[in-house]
């Protein structure tokens, strides 16, 4: 791979992002990330240990969570550790709650009737998305970006809590552009998404995106089997959710047996043995990061 020169903006659609990131024509590429870093105590144990033991290879920080700052001790002891930010403009959790980074008089449109994050019910989303101003999304943005900053540490990319894509065209726009800005890449999976950024010759997900939200917790191994078996060929992503399955993520969590079910499957043998067998190269986002920080960077 060394030595490749990446595809000038609008060269690349219909190349695989997979050989825009110099693999060769046919091989199957994964990222398997590990979203919701920070949220609780639980998640952060079980990531590093995901990607330390077992087959996950990066991870996103929320950073306005209760236990973000344990997150970060975590990630600046582990200098080795790719990691992206998850950007959060919700809270689903009734009983545990965060807020924004921004005074939230600075914020007021992304805050609730009662001056809390949206849940991100249907309702909620369509609700936040309706209201929030495209100045006040980058304020919170840009604090969160920052704060990552100030606690010395270095991600890789940027996504989406509960927001595919950002949600709205120009939310992602906004955010490709403090990409370009702070020379980050962007998880980009929705197909309208994908399309814009392949016109300008950004690497993007290939293959359908998983969210491990959607899959069945009864025979979930095998199913995540099963589709290392049949990835495509191009660059693939998946986003798990990992967490211990202790007594704080039963009691304040009610999708703990989701977590905990990732959880055992990225750290068992038989996946990391599968990947190998299968001949699976797994790469992170710093990968996509060297691309698009040659591409998108401002002129």
């Amino acid at each position: 791979m060394n030595g490749h020169v990446f595809e000038p903006a609008g060269a690349a659609s219909s190349v695989q992002s997979s050989e825009l990131l110099g693999f060769r024509p046919g091989t199957r590429v994964l990222i398997v990330n590990c979203d919701d870093l920070g949220m609780y105590p639980a998640i952060n144990a079980a990531v590093v240990d995901s990607i330390e033991k077992g087959i996950a290879t990066s991870c996103s920080l929320m950073v306005p969570c209760p236990s973000a700052p344990d997150a970060m001790r975590l990630l600046g002891q582990r200098p080795d550790i790719p990691f992206g930010i998850h950007l959060t403009l919700v809270c689903e959790m009734p009983h545990y709650r965060w807020g924004p980074l921004t005074r939230k008089e600075k914020v007021p449109s992304l805050l609730d009737d009662a001056g809390e994050l949206f849940v991100p019910s249907p309702a909620g989303r369509s609700e936040l998305l309706a209201r929030a101003r495209l100045d006040e999304v980058e304020l919170e943005f840009r604090a969160q970006i920052n704060a990552v900053a100030d606690a010395g540490l270095t991600p890789t990319h940027l996504d989406f809590h509960c927001l595919a894509d950002g949600g709205r065209d120009d939310i992602l726009d906004l955010t490709v552009a403090l990409a370009a800005e702070y020379g980050l890449a962007v998880r980009v999976w929705l197909e309208p998404g994908r399309r814009k950024m392949r016109q300008r010759g950004l690497p993007v997900t290939d293959n359908e995106f998983l969210d491990s939200f959607s899959l069945d917790i009864d025979g979930k191994a095998g199913r995540y089997t099963q589709l290392l078996a049949d990835l495509p060929p191009g660059l693939s992503e998946w986003a798990v959710h990992p967490s211990l399955g202790s007594e704080e993520s039963r009691a304040i969590d009610s999708s703990w047996r989701v977590r905990q079910s990732d959880y055992e499957y990225l750290i068992s043998p038989q996946a990391r043995e599968l990947l190998q067998r299968e001949r699976i190269v797994v790469i992170d986002y710093s990968t996509i990061q060297q691309a698009w920080s040659q591409i998108s960077a401002p002129r």
